[in-house]
């Protein structure tokens, strides 16, 4: 039962979800899913647990830039279902991410015609490596939904999406006030032990 919820998860949660199991259960885990699903978990879990890498999730539609707009849709209507956001879809060739290309030019876009024209190659990525804190706050600054994650060439290996932005931001605002109470806690202590020893 848990094997089949667990591969119901999108594998961004579910790398999140094993990274806080013990170490047998993941194993006994994994060995009872099928081979991609396997293989996705452990592609993600190997990022450090505070880079874009390790919040990213890897199912997203990946568009042909020479598709026409019916096969994109075509594309969306029949991989949409697996993917967290079918918002933002992504232009690739030869995995190098192109540009982005959204739901809604596809949607108005004649369908005949390629969606080149469509792909906006001015766009905002990240790298695997950086920091999720920078990553969360460039949602709030721009007010994104999704934002691409490529590797060191160019390539997008997956996606970080508004949920997961946002539970990297109250994360770390909940750190963020917790040390604001450790140093003012600190510093009241510093000021009554030197009172203590002025006596």
């Amino acid at each position: 039962e848990i094997k089949s919820l667990f591969e119901e998860l999108y594998a961004d949660d579910a790398a999140d979800f094993l990274s806080d199991m013990p170490a047998n259960f993941v194993t006994q885990l994994l060995e009872n899913v099928g081979p991609e699903t396997r293989q996705t978990i452990n592609h993600l879990l190997q990022y450090p647990d505070d880079s874009a890498g390790s919040i990213m999730t890897v199912e997203f539609v990946e568009l042909d830039p020479d598709m026409t707009g019916a096969g994109a849709l075509e594309k969306i209507r029949r991989v949409g279902i697996d993917s967290e956001t079918v918002y933002n879809c992504y232009a690739v060739k030869k995995h190098k991410l192109l540009g982005v290309v959204t739901a809604k030019d596809l949607l108005t876009h004649e369908g005949n015609e390629p969606i080149e024209p469509l792909i906006l190659s001015d766009f905002i990525s990240v790298k695997t490596t950086d920091d999720r804190e920078y990553v969360a706050n460039l949602f709030r600054r721009y007010g994104l939904i999704a934002l691409p994650v490529v590797d060191t060439e160019g390539c997008i290996v997956g996606i970080v999406t508004f949920d997961d932005a946002m539970d990297v931001l109250e994360e770390e605002t909940t750190e963020d006030e917790m040390m604001d109470v450790i140093f003012e806690l600190l510093e009241k202590w510093k000021q009554k032990r030197g009172s203590e020893e002025n006596e």
